[in-house]
């Protein structure tokens, strides 16, 4: 019998099919080895500002567990090496519901004063697919306005405030103090800073407190960003988007705010890419490294961490 015409083609088109899967299997995996390689390293972002305390350090996303604990511990190593006035946490301080709570004894080895607000993580609200998808639909429906503020829509049940409340005591123990809704007037190295803490808006716990004017420089910190409002703040910080944690840098989403500066109505608020992840085995990231933010640094980051990337942003 004669040979079929078509098979060199169908040959020639079989193997291309096949080196198309080959190349396509070793850049898969090749992304995520330089996504587990990210993960493992921080970049450090410097704010300048006018009239801001110095050395007020600010992380976001811990999702601590025991797969990232080591990634924490050399962090806040790197915290340390910095100096801080302060150190500020922006929430998710838990990966996941039955995570060993005596993770958090990590956070004792902070050589400042730490303070924080919780997370949706951290009250188990809004963590799967699904309530995720829930969560940011309700943000739609609630009020962010300065004197209207209201996220009782929020509030849908799935908030465990038990568990919220066993965290809070567990890092009391370990020296952060957990501000919900609530002030605190601080001397931050010989400045005074007036920081306002914001509980979590997706478990419905936000609640704004009437803050007194006063000359000191006026931090507001909230997780999600899309829960803040336009307080009279000379800054907002905040985390919850790990940056896209697999987008690169500045990339636009469509009624997203994934990190960076941004301004909105004239005030400024700075969204941190965090330091954790969430809802992987292992530490995955890709175009959006951890990141540690330090506002006006007494000390060269560049000094202190030779080869480490540091990004200097000028507020104004």
């Amino acid at each position: 019998m004669g040979s079929d015409p078509r098979f060199p083609k169908l040959l020639k088109t079989g193997a291309n099919r096949y080196l198309t899967i080959i190349v396509f299997i070793g850049l898969l995996n090749a992304s995520i080895g330089f996504a587990y390689v990210e993960a493992q390293r921080s970049e450090i972002t410097v704010l300048h500002i006018n009239g801001a305390p110095q050395d007020i350090v600010f992380i976001a996303d811990p999702h601590l567990k025991d797969s990232n604990i080591a990634i924490m511990r050399t962090i806040i190593d790197e915290i340390n090496s910095l100096s801080p006035s302060v150190v500020l946490i922006g929430g998710d301080f838990v990966h996941a519901d039955g995570e060993n709570m005596d993770l958090h004894e990590v956070w004792s080895g902070i050589d400042a004063p730490v303070f924080a607000v919780l997370g949706n993580h951290d009250y188990k609200s809004g963590i799967t697919g699904t309530s995720w998808i829930e969560k940011n639909r309700a943000v739609r429906a609630a009020s962010f306005g300065t004197d209207t503020y209201d996220v009782q829509v929020l509030r849908d049940g799935s908030a465990d405030t038990a568990y919220a409340e066993r965290l809070t005591h567990e890092l009391g123990r370990n020296g952060v103090t957990i501000l919900k809704n609530e002030y605190i007037l601080l001397d931050a190295g010989g400045q005074p800073l007036l920081l306002v803490g914001i509980d979590d808006g997706w478990a419905g716990m936000a609640d704004p407190p009437v803050v007194p004017q006063t000359d000191a420089f006026t931090l507001y910190m909230i997780h999600e960003p899309e829960c803040r409002a336009d307080w009279d703040a000379d800054l907002i910080l905040a985390g919850h988007t790990h940056g896209g944690q697999f987008l690169p840098q500045n990339t636009p989403v469509p009624g997203f705010e994934l990190s960076g500066l941004v301004e909105r109505s004239g005030i400024l608020t700075y969204i941190t890419r965090g330091v954790g992840t969430s809802n992987f085995g292992v530490e995955l990231r890709l175009f959006a490294t951890p990141e540690i933010v330090v506002i006006n640094p007494s000390l060269a980051p560049e000094d202190l961490f030779p080869g480490k990337k540091v990004v200097h942003i000028t507020v104004r």
